[in-house]
């Protein structure tokens, strides 16, 4: 298959876990000729594929974004100034043509000279690296709420139905009356801890109280409470390390915009910010960003009939973080509490998505 150039100089990686298969494609006045070499992922080894990318001079490096290990390839070439180019791997198997192991940096590097491959959005270094702290802190709340489960479910066990009662067993009233029960008091020495606010009897709250507490059960509360406490503490951490990071105006701007959208709070707004980046130009309209995210059915139609659509896999992570702002935004009192509150809501958040390209 013979593809027209574009480009005159590039070079294809092929990133594994332990070795970098590259291809380099050069066309001068004595004709094109093909250089392949392999290189260690270690320091040493991309150090030394820097080196033999800046003799080359590509005019692009591309490679496929399978996952983690292109990133530190990535960085390292970003660095040195070269032009790198992510490339989604669905995209290079749409392209008919060789598709194996063994020529998949050849076969990327002539898709790349003849300008045939669409690069993914990379934000920059800085928020690259403020994405692990925040996609960290999201794996920490998932930790957090199989911790809050399990609290509930082994009270269960011990014939305590504080959760029939009360809203939320992390509550002050709930977590003080649960202390009790653990240091050995009787169901009427916890009720003295419950907030005069809760809407339940008192004496059915000192029926769901009343159950039977063994040592084993004992133990294990002690020990869920305790790493509670610890996964909030390093959820705060993680909030305030976040938060500092983005420290730009630019950056200080965004947030400011994105918390006038309702359901977005200060560190919602970070971890969004963080995955989307600040230049909002990257993406041509809204619906372009709505479809990478992978929250917009696909657009699947010939000759009339309309197939079978499915979501796209996009950001997880931006799809997580969506759906937390609409069940906020939904219980928010606001001035979005109207008939379309929907509708204004999905305005709101398009228009300061845009402003921070502004």
């Amino acid at each position: 298959m013979e593809l027209i150039a574009l480009h005159n100089r590039v070079v294809a990686l092929d990133v594994h876990q332990a070795v970098i298969n590259s291809c380099a494609i050069v066309a001068d006045e004595d004709g094109v000729r093909f250089e392949e070499r392999p290189f260690e992922t270690f320091k040493r080894g991309l150090r030394a594929l820097v080196d033999w990318c800046l003799k080359i001079k590509p005019e692009v490096v591309v490679m496929e974004s399978t996952g983690i290990y292109w990133k530190s390839a990535h960085a390292w070439l970003e660095r040195a100034g070269l032009n790198c180019m992510v490339v989604n791997a669905h995209h290079v198997k749409n392209v008919p043509g060789r598709k194996t192991d063994i020529a998949d940096p050849r076969w990327l590097a002539m898709l790349a000279r003849a300008g045939l491959l669409k690069p993914s959005f990379v934000p920059p270094e800085k928020l690259r690296r403020l994405r692990l702290v925040s996609r960290q802190r999201q794996k920490l709340v998932g930790m957090l709420a199989a911790e809050k489960n399990r609290l509930g479910k082994v009270l269960a066990d011990a014939g305590v139905r504080l959760g029939v009662v009360v809203s939320d067993l992390n509550g002050k009233s709930a977590r003080a009356m649960i202390a009790a029960l653990i240091a050995g008091a009787t169901p009427e020495e916890a009720l003295q801890f419950a907030d005069q606010r809760l809407k339940a009897p008192r004496d059915e709250i000192a029926a769901a109280l009343d159950g039977d507490i063994t040592c084993e059960h004992r133990f294990v509360l002690q020990a869920i409470l305790g790493h509670i406490d610890y996964l909030e503490a390093n959820i705060r951490d993680f909030d305030a390390h976040l938060i500092a990071g983005l420290d730009s105006p630019e950056e200080k701007n965004a947030l400011v915009l994105l918390q006038t959208v309702p359901g977005i709070d200060l560190v919602g707004a970070a971890m969004l910010l963080v995955e989307i980046g600040t230049t909002m130009t990257l993406f041509a309209k809204p619906s372009h960003l709505v479809s990478w995210a992978g929250i917009c059915p696909g657009n699947n139609r010939s000759a009339g009939k309309r197939k079978r659509e499915r979501l796209r896999k996009g950001n997880t992570y931006v799809r997580r973080l969506l759906c937390e702002f609409v069940q906020a935004a939904r219980k928010t009192q606001s001035m979005f509490q109207a008939k379309h509150k929907a509708l204004a809501i999905t305005r709101g958040f398009k228009r300061a998505i845009m402003a921070c390209a502004r």
